[in-house]
């Protein structure tokens, strides 16, 4: 939604946020399980004054550009000019839009903030050039904090921070938000939501859609809600919430469920399709002790609305908000199987490893199993429920090899190796991967780089060797009967990285998603070399290159 004007450094595992924070992206993020030696964007430099005319000392960015790729042929590259927009790096982990805001605006006043929370930055968008050759120059000369560490400063070389919506403005009066939210490693219903944002002001409705991921749209106070959760993690690491203010100034909400609630009409009468109008219950749909496994008390989530909803105000607002992480045994919203039922496989093209190269982008994946009884059907056992969850979220409906497949949970709480036969490719009908070394969830360390994403034209890759050429990637997508890509990226390597890193293009959403559930994990042998290089795959974030 925004404009992408400089290259950064990403960063993966962040702590738990306050929520009092603003968050958007600038260029390009690093995608999901990305290694620590593989390549990333611009390497933080340090801030030299530069003369200009009229006297004045600007700072601009010393970097130092890694390898071969992308050096610059002096220092005028770096130059950049003034502008009302300051670029902001090296905040730290918990740094939200407030922290900002009460350290820069004794420079001037601030018309706009954006967060890149996976990259320690952000872009400060003042009133006037005075105030930003304030905030710069103060930067050069001596130590600025921000949230108790040290933060360097430089002009961007956008003259403006561009807005996601015509709307995206506080004093326009509206009080419907949009939350988009980013890497859901766990189910996102109107109740969680409403826990999240009714302690910042009394929220009236939710409706939760699919778009590009998880979005929903909010009404309440709208301008101190942004302020208060834009950029805030749900969940320690995930679930971040990205805010901004929504096209529609009011929302109608035809039912209270899992994805949409009126909190001004509690007792909306939920209608199932083609059954008609259902008379009102008075006590609702049951007692309050029954849960959908018998009678017996349950532990939710997170609390649950209740009467008092209407009674919260401001000022019972937490200075800092934290979430446990969800327990699988006390959570109602997920599915009750971790494993998945998959059909619409194409019956010489997939395999249960073209299977795990896909879902693996969700969960780990312990066994998979086709069905000998339903061709062109196989059952996924993943780590858990909520990796069933994401796959179905993101994987159901997608076209793979001309066929559409068909994603849902399967009533099976574990999978046999029972009736194990051959294939058309001549490989196993049954295959055990839960001791490979290529599932991505093995660890909260490793699970927290994972960037969930649904599918998309462009592919991330890293793992890569540094003397695999575009050439070769490409003739490696011919030989394999995949279709190539349109455009190739790779990113500046960092001085001991031992790969490459980069995004592929590819001409449409299909295309992507098959080149990734054949060429994931491939090995690359080059000469003289002990041991292949992995090729690992992902969904990125950007749309296009």
């Amino acid at each position: 939604m925004s404009l992408a004007e400089e290259r950064e450094e990403g960063e993966y595992e962040r702590a738990p946020k306050r929520f009092k924070t603003a968050e958007a992206e600038e260029g390009e993020d690093l995608e999901e399980g990305e290694d620590s030696d593989s390549a990333s964007a611009g390497l933080i430099g340090d801030v030299e004054d530069v003369p200009v005319p009229g006297g004045d000392k600007r700072a601009h960015w010393s970097t130092s550009k890694c390898g071969s790729r992308g050096k610059d042929s002096g220092d005028d590259a770096h130059r950049i000019a003034p502008s009302p927009v300051v670029h902001v790096r090296g905040l730290c982990e918990s740094v939200v839009e407030a922290d900002l805001v009460e350290a820069l605006e004794k420079f001037g006043t601030i018309c706009y903030v954006m967060m890149m929370p996976f990259k320690r930055q952000a872009l400060v968008e003042f009133e006037g050039l005075e105030s930003a050759d304030k905030c710069v120059a103060c930067g050069t000369s001596e130590a600025v904090y921000i949230a108790g560490q040290q933060a360097f400063f430089n002009y961007s070389t956008s003259k403006r921070i561009t807005r996601p919506t015509n709307s995206d403005d506080p004093n326009s009066g509206n009080k419907v938000l949009l939350l988009s939210i980013q890497n859901p490693l766990y189910p996102i219903t109107t109740d969680v939501l409403y826990t999240v944002c009714n302690p910042i002001g009394s929220v009236l409705r939710i409706v939760i859609f699919k778009r590009n991921g998880i979005q929903a749209m909010t009404v309440q106070n709208a301008q101190k809600a942004k302020a208060a959760l834009n950029g805030a993690d749900i969940y320690a690491g995930c679930c971040t919430l990205k805010i901004e203010y929504a096209r529609p100034t009011r929302l109608n909400v035809i039912r209270n469920d899992n994805d949409s609630w009126d909190y001004t009409k509690p007792y909306l009468v939920r209608r199932e399709q083609g059954k008609g109008r259902q008379r009102q219950a008075i006590l609702g749909e049951h007692p309050s002790s029954f849960s959908d496994n018998g009678y017996g008390s349950h532990c939710p989530l997170l609390p649950l609305p209740s009467n008092n909803r209407y009674k919260r105000g401001s000022h019972d607002i937490p200075e800092v908000v934290a979430y446990p992480l969800p327990q699988t045994s006390s959570y109602i919203g997920h599915s009750s199987s971790s494993v998945a039922m998959v059909s619409g496989l194409h019956p010489t093209k997939m395999n249960c490893t073209r299977i795990f190269n896909l879902f693996c982008l969700y969960g780990n994946i312990e066994k998979v199993k086709f069905m000998k009884s339903v061709p062109g059907t196989a059952l996924v056992e993943m780590g858990d429920e909520y990796a069933v969850d994401r796959a179905i979220t993101h994987l159901n409906s997608i076209k793979v090899f001309g066929k559409r497949l068909s994603v849902c949970v399967s009533k099976q709480h574990a999978v046999i190796p029972s009736q194990v036969f051959e294939l058309e490719d001549s490989t196993s009908s049954y295959k055990d991967f839960s001791m490979t070394r290529n599932n991505r969830f093995t660890s909260a360390g490793q699970a927290s780089k994972n960037i969930i994403q649904p599918p998309s034209c462009v592919l991330h890759f890293y793992n890569v060797p540094p003397c695999v050429t575009e050439e070769e990637l490409q003739r490696l997508c011919s030989e394999h009967d995949v279709p190539g890509y349109i455009k190739f990226k790779v990113f500046d390597a960092k001085p001991c990285s031992k790969t490459i890193s980069g995004l592929l293009e590819f001409d449409s959403k299909t295309h992507a998603v098959e080149v990734l559930t054949v060429l994931n994990h491939y090995q690359i042998r080059i000469p003289n070399g002990s041991n292949p290089y992995t090729l690992k795959l992902c969904f990125s974030t950007s749309s296009h290159l």
